[in-house]
């Protein structure tokens, strides 16, 4: 079954490069064996070209500590374990430094939901956290970055399987899922989302929200006990 989620979170690496969702060495995947209590995830700093499935590192969720292989797991690695500690049914986690996302992220700016194709994915804004004091950046700083994360969300009332992407201030996008390819799904979403909003408000910086009973009719089309969208 390890072996299975390696693979898993080795090709949903490979995805964030086919969907040019990062450039170089940025950006990581994980992949979670919620029985086993254990986390796959990317090298840290490891060229894309060079990756390999067996290079995947085991991570204990609870402790932190490597359990397979012999190279540092991502530098991300303590917030995606906060994650998957608070958010207690996603499978996948993504962190990309995608152009347009983290362009928000550095302006420091939530996505507002100006269309229905944003409503598709989120019956709300993506939110964007806030700075991080500099006592927990000179603490246990990717920890902090996840605690950050789930505050924003427990201070909106987010659902986070509602709206599984967030911003994380002057740093990047996270986003996650029922598996890491689902992850990267919500990943590229996210991109698309963050460039058509962009574009809009150069369009018109004086567009409002989408009124909140078309967002209501175009999410929960897709999503909940009487979506109607797709064949399943």
């Amino acid at each position: 079954m390890l072996d299975k989620l390696k693979k898993q979170v080795y090709l949903a690496n490979m995805e964030l490069v086919k969907k040019k969702l990062i450039i170089e060495t940025f950006g990581n995947v994980s992949g979670i064996d919620r029985e086993k209590q254990i986390v796959a995830i990317k090298l840290s700093g490891v060229d894309y070209d060079t990756l390999r499935p067996d290079d995947v590192v085991l991570v204990d969720l609870n402790s932190g500590e490597v359990i397979e292989g012999d190279m540092r797991p991502s530098s991300d690695t303590k917030t995606h374990l906060v994650l998957y500690k608070s958010f207690s049914e996603i499978q996948g986690v993504v962190h990309t430094h995608s152009a347009y996302a983290t362009s928000w992220a550095q302006a420091q700016r939530p996505i507002p939901c100006l269309g229905t194709t944003h409503a598709d994915y989120s019956p709300a804004e993506i939110p964007c956290t806030g700075v991080m004091e500099d006592d927990a950046i000179e603490g246990d700083y990717e920890k902090e970055t996840g605690y950050q994360i789930i505050s924003t969300f427990r201070q909106k009332k987010y659902d986070y399987q509602y709206t599984p992407m967030v911003l994380v201030a002057s740093h990047g996008p996270f986003t996650w899922g029922e598996s890491p390819a689902k992850a990267v799904y919500h990943s590229n979403v996210l991109e698309y989302l963050a460039k058509m909003a962009y574009r809009t408000l150069r369009i018109n910086n004086n567009v409002g929200s989408l009124k909140k009973n078309l967002i209501d009719k175009h999410f929960y089309r897709k999503h909940g006990e009487n979506a109607y969208y797709g064949q399943e």
